[in-house]
């Protein structure tokens, strides 16, 4: 039975080995070995970099971005219902009944976030 593991210790050895060379050359070879004010600076396609770097946003952006995203999921699942709407109703009226309470939670989840403001790009 270990002649049949030997193959993947082999290959669990060599790319130990890899990995721990890959590492002694880098430091060896790399930034550690010469270290200057110019190569710690950051590359701006060839301007010089002033100020800070990217901008904040505001907790508010994430918070109307995630909103979307949520919000535009329920497309993702009411699109291929209302495709078979017609379909579902002649088979199956628990159809309607399974959408209608989906749009009530998101409908409840809606005002909710109206409620705390979190769409009031003002406050």
């Amino acid at each position: 039975m270990l002649p049949d593991y030997l193959p993947v210790l082999m290959q669990i050895l060599v790319a130990i080995g890899f990995c721990a060379s890959m590492l002694t050359a880098s430091v060896i070879f790399g930034k550690l070995g010469r270290r200057s004010g110019v190569k710690n600076e950051p590359y701006e396609c060839g301007m010089l970099p002033v100020g800070e770097g990217a901008p904040r946003f505001s907790v508010k952006f994430y918070l109307v971005a995630m909103l979307f995203v949520i919000f535009d999921i329920e497309v993702v699942f009411m699109y291929p219902w209302a495709v078979q709407f017609k379909e579902l109703i002649l088979t199956n009226s628990i159809a309607l009944l399974s959408m209608a309470c989906f749009v009530a939670v998101l409908g409840v989840a809606y005002l909710y976030v109206l409620k705390k403001g979190a769409l009031n790009w003002k406050v």
